[in-house]
């Protein structure tokens, strides 16, 4: 499993993999963050596909080209808003972590790349977002052979560590 999953500090939307994830609003309208710098390098047809779709339920996801990306395909999940912790957030967020990795697995996908969903403007505490995305991945990943790679990529020096020591914990 150690070899499967892999932080890393950078720009998500220059990543060259299968598929990353976008930290989307449930209108599926770009945003700001990670949405809107994925929606940036992707170009206008990104927000076009969006559009067609509509929308998305929180703790859940749905799957668009890739348009002008590296990445051949993006997952929109959705993330839940931070209440407090109970309102059923951290359910709402491995929903969102496990819908993207079941749409990775039923495409094929062999690698797969995940922002820190929900920590943004959402609100959700990062150390606890860090625990609920790797229990949730590694519990995807020791039950299913795709995606076989997962990269956890980090805006920032923190949130790598975050995700390092969720990871170190989890062993």
């Amino acid at each position: 499993m150690r070899d499967r999953i892999d932080v890393v500090v950078g720009d998500i939307a220059k990543l060259q993999v299968d598929a990353i994830v976008n930290a989307a609003n449930s209108r599926l309208i770009p945003g700001g963050g990670v949405d809107g710098a994925i929606n940036r390098a992707a170009g206008p047809e990104l927000a076009e596909a969006m559009a067609e779709i509509g929308g998305c339920e929180t703790g859940s996801a749905v799957l668009t080209p890739g348009f002008g990306l590296p990445a051949g395909h993006v997952i929109h999940a959705v993330g839940p808003r931070w209440h407090g912790g109970g309102a059923a957030e951290a359910d709402q967020l491995a929903g969102a972590y496990r819908r993207a990795l079941e749409i990775a697995h039923r495409q094929g996908f062999e690698s797969l790349a995940f922002p820190a969903i929900s920590t943004g403007v959402y609100g959700y505490p990062p150390v606890q977002a860090a625990q609920v995305s790797v229990a949730t991945i590694r519990a995807f990943l020791a039950t299913h052979d795709r995606p076989a790679h997962v990269i956890l990529c980090a805006f920032g020096a923190d949130q790598a560590q975050l995700w390092r020591d969720a990871l170190a914990a989890a062993r």
